[in-house]
This record gives C-alpha cells, structure tokens and sequence, in this order.
C-alpha cells in the first residue's frame, strides 16, 4: 500500500496500461477506454515531471485531459469506422433483374418476377418518376411485400 501512496505515477500507468489492453482487446477501439487511458497515461508523465502533486489534481487531470483526447480523436476515430453501407442482404430478391409489369411510381406499381407480380415502388422516393410497363428495374431494397426498384 505504501507503494502506491508513494508512487502515484506508476498506478496512472498502471491503470492506463489495463484500460488499453481491455479497449483494444474487447472493445474493439470503441473509444471511451481508449480516451480515459490516454488521459492516465499523460496524467502520469505529468505527475512523473513533478507538475502534479496531490491526488486531487490527479483526478481532475484525469478527467480534464480524457475529455480533449476525445474531442481531438473523435472525428478521426469515426471515419476510420467507414462510412461504405453495408450491402443490404435481407431478402435473395434484391438486386436482381426484373420487368415492370404496372407502371412504377412513388406510391406504386407492380413488377413481374418468378410468374408473380410483386408491389413495387421506386425506390429514390425523392424524385417523380414513372417507369413504364416492360421496362427492366433492379430491384434495389424490400419493405415487407413491395420491392423498391431503380
């Protein structure tokens, strides 16, 4: 116990060192272990250099130098994290080739696929377009039983 009274900097070390490991092994670099052990971690240095004297100040540092890690890394953190859209693979229909059977609209129309026609919408809602009958669609997403096409 006396070690530790004694040396306050080796304990942030510690501490910091322990919360990496957990953050990089199970957490996956979600980044709030990351940024309490980059706050230890130079909490530490500075208790090391004789900045830092009393275990109040040490707590406070802690928590002050964590918060401006996490503002500087966050945004670098996330794009890291990707921003591509998981390729949607909810139904086996999607993406496949198909003929408008009802001419296509926001709101509805029908295609043709495996002898059946299926509810259809387009699928950039944003935008007012009709697709005529015979015209070949991809099927893009499905919403329950319509399928939006493209």
């Amino acid at each position: 116990m006396e070690y530790i009274l004694d040396n306050h900097d080796n304990v942030l070390y510690l501490i910091g060192g322990l919360a990496l490991v957990i953050e990089l092994t199970i957490m996956g670099l979600s980044g709030t272990l990351l940024f309490f052990a980059l706050g230890c971690i130079c909490t530490g240095v500075l208790v090391s250099l004789g900045v830092v004297s009393t275990w109040q100040y040490e707590v406070l540092l802690v928590g002050l130098i964590s918060t401006v890690w996490a503002g500087v890394l966050w945004a670098p953190l996330k794009k890291l994290q990707g921003t591509d859209k998981a390729v949607d693979t909810s139904s086996d229909m999607i993406g496949m080739k198909v003929v408008v059977s009802a001419v296509v609209t926001n709101t509805s129309g029908a295609i043709r696929y495996s002898g059946i026609d299926w509810q259809a919408k387009c699928f950039n809602q944003d935008e007012s377009t009709n697709i005529d009958v015979g015209t070949s669609v991809t099927i893009k997403a499905v919403e329950g039983t319509v399928m939006l096409v493209e």
